[in-house]
């Protein structure tokens, strides 16, 4: 038995192409960063992946690798040096003492905070009935002749704070050249 071939991805508006001017089909790239958090009493900006042209992120969501000590106030942003737009709600949302195995998601908007699904106790999570999938796709665009950052930003009072979180993202690039880099 074949494996079944996997339809070709439409752009609305523009073509998906990627680095080598080939329509990217399937679903889409995958990139990972693994992040060490060591900030020390203050509010850490950790660059994780770097914008490179338009990408439309189909999912973004991170993996507790390494229990988290103090964590608070934590959420995905763009920053391009003078521009920082929140991905999640920049309140953010507690990770303080999360344990190795739980998961964090944008899972709403951008004025909802990232979710964080704690392997302290099973559960389950998912879409409410008017979202369309699990994750919520956005689309990141990097600044004219610059540097765009996707960030994890959180506040610690620990001296130093501990712990590490392995970043993926899944996307689609929008034109020729665009993509995801790791920082």
């Amino acid at each position: 038995m074949s494996d079944p071939v996997l339809q070709p991805i439409k752009g609305i508006g523009s073509q998906l192409i990627d680095d080598n001017d080939k329509p990217v089909s399937g679903p889409g790239v995958f990139i990972s960063n693994s992040k060490t958090l060591s900030a020390n009493n203050t509010t850490a900006n950790v660059p994780i992946f770097t914008v490179v042209g338009s990408v439309q992120i189909l999912a973004i969501y991170g993996v507790v690798t390494t229990a988290l000590g103090n964590n608070t106030a934590a959420y995905w942003r763009l920053n391009d040096g003078s521009n920082t737009p929140s991905i999640t709600l920049s309140t953010g949302t507690t990770l303080s003492s999360v344990a190795a195995g739980s998961v964090i998601v944008k899972k709403g908007l951008a004025a909802a905070a990232l979710t964080l699904l704690n392997n302290s106790a099973s559960l389950v999570s998912e879409p409410t009935t008017l979202e369309t999938s699990y994750f919520s796709p956005f689309v990141a665009t990097q600044i004219t002749a610059g540097t765009t950052n996707i960030e994890f930003v959180y506040t610690t009072t620990d001296t130093p704070t501990t712990g590490v979180i392995t970043f993926y993202c899944q996307y689609l690039p929008i034109g020729s050249g665009s993509k995801l880099q790791t920082v």
